[in-house]
């Protein structure tokens, strides 16, 4: 069986948590530990989770070059993976380190680096951790302008045009993705936007990207999202936008599962 995680399919009826159907519905994030949702822009801990039960096992090296608050390196040490954050505000990387360090049980080995995920020297920071490969790449990049997260020009949400944006995104993918294990799994965590009253499918742009690229797309899964930070309680405000201007409130974001295979692509 597969040997990319730790599941023991002869009790296979004992993982009735994971999901395995496209549509996951979450009503509730974890709130447990030191996870929080005041990071603006942050995702919900059990989108990384499910992933890395499914697709990694204990002692795999986890990359996260979008890290944030650092939710998905939190899941990683909690789920005895070891991990590598890139973050590109020294405040935020900082930030969390501390809530990593406060949450530490384990014999993870871990690190932040503070900087672009595009220039980064993944191999230099491979050797601090002892290792030569990854193993799974969490990618949770800005929804391009939506939320301006800094001031830096190397900030995605800083870009100014949608195929900048794909540019700097496609930089970050090349960097990182060198260094993953072949026959092994990355996730790219994305909505949509609207521009000037016309919707933008970032996660399909993003998608055709990487299929360009010759990753193999093995799964798109639809994750709602409700009450967000941004909207919390406004319901009815946009509820009056979307009718009064033909369009629909956004509900979801896309987690989009792709493989980087050892053999040729094969054309369909």
């Amino acid at each position: 069986m597969a040997k990319y995680n730790d599941i023991k399919m002869n009790k296979w009826k004992n993982y009735d948590d994971l999901f395995v159907d496209s549509l996951w519905i979450i009503d509730k994030r974890d709130s447990t530990g030191v996870h929080n949702s005041k990071y603006h822009g942050n995702f919900i801990p059990q989108i990384p989770n499910q992933l890395f039960r499914r697709f990694t096992k204990k002692g795999d090296l986890i990359l996260d070059p979008f890290a944030g608050s650092g939710t998905s390196l939190i899941e990683a040490q909690r789920l005895n993976r070891d991990y590598l954050g890139i973050e590109l505000q020294k405040k935020v990387a900082d930030n969390a380190a501390k809530l990593l360090k406060e949450e530490y049980k384990t014999s993870v080995k871990g690190n932040i680096v503070v900087g672009d995920s595009a220039t980064v020297n993944i191999e230099q920071e491979l050797k601090k951790l002892k290792k030569k490969s990854i193993q799974f790449v969490i990618m949770h990049p800005p929804y391009w302008d939506i939320i301006k997260f800094s001031k830096n020009k190397k900030d995605l949400s800083n870009a100014k045009t949608l195929n900048s944006f794909l540019a700097m995104f496609e930089k970050v993918c090349d960097n990182v993705l060198s260094y993953l294990d072949k026959d092994r799994y990355f996730a790219v965590v994305i909505g949509d936007k609207y521009t000037n009253s016309q919707l933008v499918p970032l996660g399909f742009y993003c998608m055709n990207l990487l299929l360009n690229k010759g990753y193999i797309l093995k799964s798109v899964i639809v994750k709602n999202f409700g009450e967000t930070k941004g909207k919390n309680g406004t319901q009815g405000i946009w509820r009056y936008r979307a009718l009064a201007a033909d369009f629909y409130v956004f509900k979801h974001e896309y987690i989009l599962l792709f493989k980087k295979s050892s053999k040729k692509k094969q054309t369909i």
